[in-house]
């Protein structure tokens, strides 16, 4: 019975593994990138790889003042 248990067990970890190992679509990373500040994942990816060093995400044009 034991052993019948620690198979179960083993093959959801590898189930699981597998849908870890999956890469997102884009609609989870565009998700992804909300919750750590972005407008999406073009815009987290050239903050993280690119020139910008991601203040241009919290400021505010003189035309959205009011």
């Amino acid at each position: 019975m034991l052993e019948k248990k620690r198979h179960a067990l083993r093959k959801l970890l590898e189930a699981v593994e597998h849908e870890l190992l999956k890469k997102p679509n884009r609609k989870t990373l565009d998700r992804l990138s909300l919750l750590a500040g972005f407008q999406d994942w073009d815009s987290f990816q050239e903050a993280l790889h690119g020139e910008d060093d991601g203040e241009s995400n919290y400021e505010v044009k003189k035309d959205d003042k009011k």
